[in-house]
């Protein structure tokens, strides 16, 4: 596909599926354990992009990809602003939800099998349960309590419930979670019995919701937060780390997540790039990145390192996350790397819009094969050196190569297309992340 020159790659364009779309992974687990005990290998999670198996061109996956992102990141927006709005005491009780990849997973006692979406976005795990007075449709039945002898409702007064934004005292402790576009879910919370594979956890809190509607949840049937905060799978399981690895969208071999010590880096596969996770209290589930550079071919970009930092009403900075399709940055740092990609690319640009992509070029009907711009991120520590098909995307039969990158307000985002390929490990313990280009369907 792509090989790297001292400034350029070559992306091979005769391979005219670009790898873009994961699909169904196998899973496996190595051993059970206790809540409350240390685990010694953890457990493996399949992973599933949401798109899998449809039958979608892939322009129709990049476009319903990046639709997705546009609603993430007005999501983020309605988030900033109304934490901004809102007392310092208090937290706000939007999150930023949906996602790309669905998780297998079973709940109760006996277990049933469900999907969720894995968000490292957002905290709160939960899904659909019986008697359900608003509920979207889903591929599994919805849960019910009822049939499970684990199921347990969450008091008030629990450590949980008091990690809720608003929660309220009824039948038991009560949750309403927006996701910032008036999607949302309503319910109790509870504790039950969690199957991952052949681990199964006992008194997982999660939100048993019985209203639940908006866009994007109808893929699972809930969510499963992975963010930084107390709701937290990875919270939850006092687990000091996690890892993913993505493998390239329209490939067929697995993607998973890892959770415990099977997350850990080898050397064996690699060089590691280790940068650290900072904290923004005011967003305080996001896993923020300090980037503090980009080059483009030869040519560091012009940008203060105060450009990506959050300010003090919380907004800025930028943020890993699976659950966006493409890398979007500030606006201001987006127009210079635009500038820098169309004058080293020496292509003319397509100003169709046909792609949803905000950069385009046109390419050439006599040529297999296009230099592009090499693409390094200068994180606190690391340098993250792209391959090729992580940034940018092409099709032959459109004529078409693009950037893989768009512009935002108020947060950046590292993408997953620029995640591909790589072990991304987050270590809560040492508060650090680590990249590590890989061959995830060989994991």
């Amino acid at each position: 596909m792509a090989s790297l020159y001292s400034l350029c790659c070559v992306l091979f364009l005769a391979l005219a599926i670009v790898a873009l779309y994961v699909s169904p992974a196998v899973s496996t687990s190595r051993r059970g354990f206790e809540r409350r005990n240390e685990v010694e290998d953890g457990f493996r999670v399949m992973l599933k992009h949401v798109d899998s198996g449809k039958n979608l061109t892939k322009w129709e996956r990049i476009q319903r990809g990046i639709k997705r992102g546009q609603r993430r990141l007005q999501r983020l927006s309605v988030m900033f602003s109304t934490a901004i709005s809102s007392s310092s005491v208090v937290k706000a009780p939007v999150a930023a939800g949906n996602g790309e990849f669905l998780m297998y997973l079973s709940i109760g006692t006996p277990p049933k099998s469900y999907s969720a979406v894995m968000d490292t976005g957002s905290d709160l795990i939960w899904t659909q349960c019986k008697p359900c007075s608003q509920c979207f449709k889903q591929s599994t039945p919805i849960f019910d309590p009822k049939l499970s002898s684990t199921f347990s409702k969450l008091s008030c007064s629990s450590h949980l419930c008091a990690a809720l934004p608003e929660p309220t005292c009824g039948d038991g402790c009560e949750y309403v979670y927006s996701y910032g576009d008036y999607s949302s879910t309503q319910g109790v919370m509870a504790t039950e019995t969690f199957t991952f594979g052949k681990v199964s956890v006992p008194n997982i809190g999660f939100g048993c919701g019985e209203e639940n509607g908006g866009e994007g949840f109808s893929q699972g049937a809930g969510l499963v937060g992975l963010g930084r905060g107390p709701l937290s799978l990875v919270s939850q399981l006092k687990e000091p780390k996690f890892s993913y690895c993505l493998t390239p969208f329209d490939e067929t071999q697995k993607s998973t997540l890892l959770m415990g010590s099977i997350a850990s880096v080898n050397r064996t596969l690699g060089a590691i790039k280790t940068t650290p996770l900072i904290h923004n209290p005011l967003q305080p589930s996001f896993y923020y990145l300090s980037l503090q550079g980009i080059t483009v071919g030869g040519t560091r970009l012009p940008f203060n390192e105060s450009t990506f930092a959050f300010q003090d009403d919380g907004s800025g900075g930028l943020i890993i996350d699976s659950g966006t399709t493409i890398t979007y940055l500030e606006e201001s740092v987006f127009n210079v790397l635009s500038k820098r990609f169309i004058k080293q690319m020496k292509l003319p640009v397509d100003n169709s819009g046909s792609t949803g992509l905000e950069l385009c070029f046109i390419l050439p009907s006599d040529t297999s094969e296009v230099k592009v711009p090499k693409l390094i991120f200068h994180f606190d520590g690391a340098d993250l050196d792209l391959p090729g098909e992580n940034y940018v995307i092409a099709d032959s039969k459109m004529g078409l190569i693009c950037l893989a990158m768009g512009r935002s307000n108020g947060i950046s985002i590292l993408g997953n297309i620029q995640q591909q390929n790589m072990l991304v490990l987050h270590d809560l313990k040492k508060k650090t992340l680590s990249f590590v280009q890989t061959q995830c369907h060989k994991l």
